[in-house]
């Protein structure tokens, strides 16, 4: 993102990174220092996205949404414990667009001509992972104060730029090419909620954070800006209206699809050996639809971590199946010889679409191309919909079920069937309608013309 980053006046942690954009939550009345656990945060995630531009330079979003997931489960905790860090991420997806990744209490903001979009981290169930379009007016990054509510956008494109490094800051604006200073953007737009998937003025004082002596003083200089202008004062932050609740592990790329009727149309089985036969498949991504994801993440509130299952504690009181040598959140050695107890359930693993699409297995879910109108869903099954322009997808293709400590994959009668692929094999089986079976990590999942990867949430241990 090469455009004019703005940074709005409060006491958060703001940066800019390889032309991204990270907002890290700064709770608690004490000054923010560099050792404040925000700041510390801010440089992890910074560094986690160097290494994602680094691998995917002309569009690091998919990357930085797979890495900022096994981030919150493996390191989060270390840096903060006991205390949730409030983040988000904006950077650019391949074909251009926005990527726009949340946790917490931190809301992304769309502004279009006359239209605003909320993307509100705080009703997910865990996180938020969109992909978009780069709107006509500015894409923001904001903190929600302790009642949920956010400021509204700076009502003119200010002069100031935030180029590189750490700011402290409520947020940060990014603003399109096609804005031009002196063109409000709030007061009349209407401001809608959306699921969809750069900027800037430093802070009133500019957006240096006060230095407490440091230990890994390379690092963070590293991260100091290196240009800021004093931007002119922004407006008094105003109430934004009263947000309908949004949240899931939803995909973060998605579009309409075909219009069906009540009943499931016939389609023409397709041959899998034309089907991809490697993770990468031939649709292009689709794009976002907000009417249907704002239904899509009103469903997926119920993928609330609240499932118990018997298991083990890890030294760092991460629950983990009892079956692993290692915790399955954060890598340590679990000691297996003590007894089992009952724990909440962590997310199991993560299915990666061929384009990039992450979704955290957090609960049953139902995959399709129109899986929201399904029986599945109306019981409470999340769904996760999938474009394909094969044909060969049915509306309610295939469930994704959570048993214990497992994850298993259910084709459910399907016209073309699922087939899976397990790790090291080249040809593709077809499971047996309405039979279970368990994923292991590195299986893949071939439904129409789209393939779906599982894999662990978290990383291996130490690195391996």
């Amino acid at each position: 993102m090469d455009r004019q980053v703005e940074v709005v006046v409060g006491s958060h942690a703001v940066a800019r990174v390889v032309d991204a954009v990270i907002v890290v939550a700064h709770r608690g009345r004490a000054r923010l220092t560099q050792d404040s656990p925000a700041v510390i945060a801010l440089e992890s995630l910074a560094e986690l996205v160097r290494a994602a531009t680094d691998q995917e330079p002309k569009g690091p979003g998919a990357v930085v949404a797979r890495q900022a997931t096994r981030w919150l489960m493996k390191h989060a905790e270390q840096i903060s414990p006991g205390e949730p860090i409030d983040f988000g991420i904006l950077s650019a997806t391949e074909n251009g667009g926005v990527a726009i990744f949340l946790h917490g209490a931190v809301t992304a903001v769309l502004a279009g001509d006359g239209t605003v979009e909320l993307y509100r981290g705080s009703g997910a169930a865990f996180t938020i992972d969109r992909a978009a379009e780069v709107p006509a007016r500015a894409v923001a990054l904001f903190v929600d104060d302790a009642k949920g509510r956010i400021p509204d956008l700076p009502p003119e494109r200010g002069i100031g730029w935030l180029v590189e490094g750490i700011a402290q800051a409520g947020g940060a604006v990014v603003w399109s090419d096609g804005a031009r200073a002196g063109t409000p953007t709030n007061g009349r737009a209407s401001r809608r909620e959306g699921t969809h998937r750069r900027a800037e003025v430093p802070p009133l004082p500019t957006a240096r954070i006060e230095h407490e002596p440091p230990a890994d003083s390379e690092v963070r200089q590293s991260l100091e800006p290196q240009q800021a202008h004093r931007p002119e004062q922004p407006p008094e932050p105003q109430q934004a209206p009263e947000p309908q609740q949004m949240p899931p592990p939803q995909p973060h790329r998605t579009a309409p699809s075909t219009a069906m009727h009540d009943s499931e149309a016939e389609q023409e089985p397709i041959d899998p050996h034309d089907a991809p036969t490697q993770l990468g498949g031939t649709n292009p991504a689709p794009l976002p639809d907000s009417d249907l994801q704002r239904r899509l993440e009103a469903t997926a509130r119920t993928t609330a971590l609240t499932v118990k299952v018997l298991g083990f504690k890890c030294a760092r009181a991460h629950p983990t199946d009892p079956r692993a040598a290692f915790c399955t959140v954060c890598g340590m050695p679990v000691d297996q010889t003590q007894g089992l107890i009952e724990v909440v359930r962590p997310p199991l693993g993560m299915l990666i679409l061929d384009d990039g699409t992450t979704y955290l297995l957090a609960a049953d879910a139902v995959i399709g191309r129109d899986p929201e109108h399904s029986a599945a869903a109306e019981h409470g099954l999340v769904p996760l919909r999938v474009d394909d322009s094969s044909g060969g997808m049915s509306r309610a293709h295939a469930e994704i079920r959570l048993v214990n400590w497992d994850v298993t994959v259910v084709d459910r009668g399907s016209t073309n069937g699922t087939r899976t692929r397990l790790p090291g094999y080249r040809d593709w089986v077809r499971l047996a309608p309405n039979q279970s079976m368990v994923l292991i990590p590195g299986t893949e999942i071939m439904l129409g013309n789209r393939v779906l990867r599982f894999e662990h949430a978290a990383p291996p241990p130490f690195g391996r």
